[in-house]
């Protein structure tokens, strides 16, 4: 999920400097929303990954 963020950040940056800013504000909310789904993923995996290994 991290490298589908990464792409849509990549996506934003060069659609803005050809100047498709619709184009770009899009994929960058995409690329936050993935980046937040991922942080929070993230977060409760080693929450639960160590309450279950003790």
């Amino acid at each position: 999920m991290l490298r589908w963020t990464v792409i849509f950040i990549i996506l934003a940056v060069v659609a803005g400097i050809f100047g498709f800013g619709g184009i770009a504000a899009g994929a960058a909310s995409i690329a936050k929303i993935l980046f937040f789904i991922f942080i929070v993923l993230f977060i409760l995996s080693l929450i639960f990954g160590k309450r279950f290994k003790a």
